[in-house]
């Protein structure tokens, strides 16, 4: 099925503990459409970028059968920057600096043709231009947005506003708890459903994702690794083959949204292995087939 994703498009200069990399290529966008694109194709993408962009990264978004029909190059503009530094713990990292650059002044114009994409991934923008994008959308079978604590600290009545037209949700455990002022992660996802999203996946870092719908709740562990070089990304690669998966399947039954998140933190597990979307650029269906597997046999057991 056809799969609209909507974000940023960047250059990230990235340090952690294990080597470091200059100008690669990254953005939400470009991370959940390298993921999704393991499941379906081709992928719609629209951002921003400018005339500095380099030819080799517009080459491998084609070679993963990513349409870039919607995406704007500014040529007398410069691209979206970020810089970061991790610590050896890489659940907390520096940021070193953001440059928004042609991102700053982004509106998002869906072509016609991308109008009536049955599935939509709204990646981490404000949450206006989330909405601006819905706005010119056909009834899509699926939207799943993502969001930070930056928006709800500084858009919270635009983020509220735009969550009622998404059906997923994907936030992390202090987001979750930020949005609701509630500490417990159960009780904070009940209180996200009232808002307007039916499904929400709350992601927890080395302890794996959460799936709470008023039917169902669902806990997936991390794959454990011995290698993690960048983390960035990771949980734009999640939301990338959690979508990419139910576009594939065109499925929303409860059991297919388990097995979408298990498939979303299959692609996070890749993507961490090596930097920028390095470890997304030569992977096979059985290459992750295999870990989707690992997975599974990470929790199952013999109860007798």
């Amino acid at each position: 099925m056809s799969l609209l994703v909507v974000g940023s498009v960047a250059l990230d200069t990235v340090e952690t503990p294990f080597g470091s990399v200059k100008k690669a290529l990254g953005g939400s966008a470009v991370y959940i459409s390298a993921a999704a694109s393991y499941f379906t194709v081709p992928i719609r993408l629209v951002g921003v970028v400018g005339g500095d962009f380099p030819k080799e990264h517009i080459q491998f978004m084609e070679s993963r059968q990513i349409d870039l029909d919607g995406l704007q190059i500014i040529e007398k503009g410069k691209t979206f920057q970020w810089g970061g530094k991790y610590h050896y713990d890489l659940n907390v990292r520096d940021t070193l600096f953001t440059d928004l650059n042609v991102f700053k002044k982004f509106d998002p114009k869906i072509p016609e043709r991308f109008k009536s994409s049955a599935y939509v991934c709204l990646g981490n923008i404000d949450p206006v231009l989330q909405l601006q994008v819905l706005n010119q959308i056909k009834k899509p079978r699926l939207v799943v947005g993502d969001t930070m604590n930056y928006w709800i600290d500084t858009r919270l009545k635009e983020l509220t506003d735009t969550m009622k037209c998404m059906d997923v949700i994907i936030v992390n455990d202090s987001e979750a708890r930020l949005l609701t002022q509630e500490p417990n992660l159960i009780k904070a996802a009940k209180k996200i459903i009232k808002m307007g999203p039916k499904i929400i996946i709350i992601k927890k870092g080395e302890h794996g994702a959460m799936l709470v719908t008023e039917e169902t709740i669902f806990s997936a562990p991390a794959y454990p690794l011995e290698t993690i070089f960048d983390p960035t990304g990771a949980g734009d690669a999640f939301a990338g083959g959690f979508i990419g998966w139910l576009a594939r399947t065109d499925d929303l039954s409860a059991n297919n949204l388990k097995r979408a998140i298990i498939y979303g933190s299959t692609l996070a597990s890749f993507c961490v292995e090596k930097f920028s979307v390095d470890s997304l650029r030569d992977l096979s269906y059985l290459k992750i087939h295999d870990r989707f597997r690992s997975f599974m046999d990470l929790s199952r057991f013999d109860e007798n």
